[in-house]
C-alpha cells in the first residue's frame, strides 16, 4: 500500500455499508488523495513573517475565481465574516442582515469585539424584505448609519437556498445608492453556483467581499478564503494577526484548499442530485414526517406532526445507522456530500422508514 493511500486514511477505515450514514454536514468530508499529495509536495514558508508561497498562490487563485482583486486565506469562514465586517465598518455603525442569516443567528457574538449593531431584517428564503432594508438604511435623526449590508448564498438556514441574482443585484445597488458597502457570506457559494449553472463570479459580483468555505462541500481539511478590493484584503491583513488568524507553513494546508477550488466545485451537482432523491425517498413514505425541496444539498426534514421532537428522531436514527442534526424541535437538517453515495442515500431513506414505525 503506497503513503499516499496510507495518509488518506483508506486504513482502519470500516466499509460502507458498517459505518452509518453520516448525514449531519458536508463538514465532515475528509480530504481526497489527491489534496494529501498536495500537501506533501507544497512549497511552504512562514505566512507571519515573509510569506507562504503556497497560501499566496490560494489567496491569488480565488480571488480570480471570484472576480476580486485580491484573497486571504484564514482558519474559518466565521473569521473572514468578522474580517470583512472589521473592515468596512466602524464602531457605532451597523450592519444589516437577514433575520435567520448565519453571521445572524450564529456569529453576532462577535458584536462584543466589533462595537456594532447587528440590525435583522425579516426575509423568505432567505432573501431579505427589500423594503425593510430601504427603511434600515435611512439613517434619520436617533438611527445609526448601515456601513455593511450582509447576504448569504446558499442560504443554510433556509434549508441551503440559493438567492436569486436579480435580488442580490437589487441589494447590492441599494445598499451603494446610500453609501454601504456589501459582503456576501459564500460559505457554500460553490453550491449556488452550481444550483444556477453560473460561473462564482457572477454571484459574487454583487458584494465588495466575499467569504468562501473550502472544508465544506469542497473537502478540504480546513479553511476559508476573503475576497474582495485590493485595499480591503490589505486592511485584513494586520486585523487577522489582531485575531490570532496568521499562521506559519500554512502551505500544507493551503495547498489542499488549492486542489479543492480548483477541482471540487463541479462535483457538487451529485450532492445535490443525491439531495432531492432523498427528499423525494422521505415524501414517498407517506408517513407524518415530510421533507423539504432542496435546491442544493441541504434537506430540512419536519417531524412536528410524528408526535416525536427531533432530539428523539436524532437518537432513534442514530440507533439505525443514520447520522442527523436536529434543527430547533421540530425539524431535522440532512446535508449531502462526497462521501454519500447513492447506496448511503438509499440506507438513509431506509432508516427513516424503519423509525417511523
Amino acid at each position: 500500500m503506497s503513503v499516499q493511500e496510507n495518509v488518506a486514511g483508506t486504513l482502519a477505515r470500516p466499509s460502507a455499508d458498517q459505518a452509518p450514514v453520516d448525514l449531519r454536514s458536508d463538514t465532515v468530508t475528509r480530504p481526497t488523495a489527491a489534496m494529501y499529495e498536495r500537501m506533501m509536495a507544497a512549497e511552504v514558508g512562514d505566512d507571519g513573517l515573509d510569506g507562504d508561497p503556497t497560501a499566496r498562490e490560494l489567496e491569488a487563485y480565488t480571488a480570480q475565481t471570484l472576480g476580486k482583486e485580491a484573497g486571504l486565506f484564514v482558519p474559518s469562514c466565521t473569521m473572514a465574516n468578522l474580517l470583512a465586517i472589521l473592515a468596512q465598518a466602524e464602531r457605532g455603525e451597523q450592519v444589516v442582515l437577514e433575520s435567520s442569516a448565519h453571521i445572524y443567528t450564529s456569529e453576532r457574538g462577535s458584536g462584543t469585539l466589533t462595537g456594532l449593531f447587528y440590525l435583522p431584517v425579516p426575509g423568505t428564503a432567505g432573501a431579505m424584505d427589500v423594503n425593510a432594508l430601504e427603511d434600515a438604511l435611512t439613517a434619520t435623526g436617533h438611527r445609526l448609519r448601515t456601513a455593511l449590508v450582509g447576504m448569504e448564498t446558499s442560504h443554510n438556514n433556509a434549508g441551503g437556498a440559493v438567492l436569486p441574482l436579480a435580488h442580490m443585484r437589487t441589494v447590492h445597488d441599494l445598499a451603494h445608492a446610500r453609501g454601504a458597502r456589501v459582503h456576501l457570506d459564500g460559505a457554500r457559494l460553490f453550491n449556488a453556483a452550481v444550483a444556477l449553472d453560473v460561473r462564482p463570479a457572477e454571484i459574487a459580483q454583487f458584494a465588495d467581499t466575499v467569504s468562501l468555505c473550502l472544508s465544506k462541500g469542497l473537502s478540504a481539511p480546513v479553511g476559508a478564503i476573503l475576497a474582495g478590493p485590493r485595499d480591503t484584503i490589505a486592511k485584513c491583513r494586520p486585523l487577522r494577526r489582531m485575531l490570532g488568524g496568521a499562521q506559519r507553513q500554512i502551505g500544507i494546508m493551503a495547498a489542499a484548499g488549492l486542489e479543492a477550488v480548483r477541482t471540487m466545485g463541479p462535483r457538487l451537482a451529485e450532492d445535490h442530485r443525491r439531495a432531492r432523491r432523498l427528499s423525494e425517498g422521505v415524501n414517498a413514505l407517506a408517513g407524518t414526517i415530510s421533507a423539504s425541496s432542496p435546491q442544493t444539498n441541504i434537506i430540512q426534514i419536519d417531524v412536528s406532526r410524528s408526535g416525536r421532537d427531533s432530539g428523539a428522531w436524532v437518537q432513534r436514527l442514530e440507533g439505525i445507522g443514520l447520522l442527523t442534526r436536529p434543527w430547533g424541535k421540530q425539524k431535522l437538517r440532512c446535508v449531502t456530500h462526497r462521501e454519500i453515495d447513492d447506496a448511503a442515500i438509499e440506507r438513509a431513506i431506509a432508516a427513516f422508514a424503519k423509525a417511523l414505525v
